[in-house]
């Protein structure tokens, strides 16, 4: 059970740090470099996205090493 987690953390962030370098040095470059209103609103919008995806897989971890810190007894 404990290789199966390792394999899907390990898995979860080498996707997460390929897909954030696609986007922070591929993508918004060439979208701020364009300089029209669509492509800056897709600059935004992805960057609103990857910052909730952030979010999201931090709260994941956290909720995953201590499930019950949310709870009250």
């Amino acid at each position: 059970m404990y290789a199966t987690k390792l394999t899907l953390l390990m898995t979860a962030i080498v996707l997460y740090v390929a897909g954030s370098t696609f986007w922070f040095f591929w993508q918004v470059p060439e979208l701020l470099s364009t300089g029209t209103d669509p492509t800056l609103v897709a600059a935004f919008a992805g960057t609103v996205a990857w910052m909730l995806l952030t979010f999201g897989f931090i709260i994941h971890i956290i909720k995953t090493a201590r499930p019950t810190a949310g709870g009250r007894r």
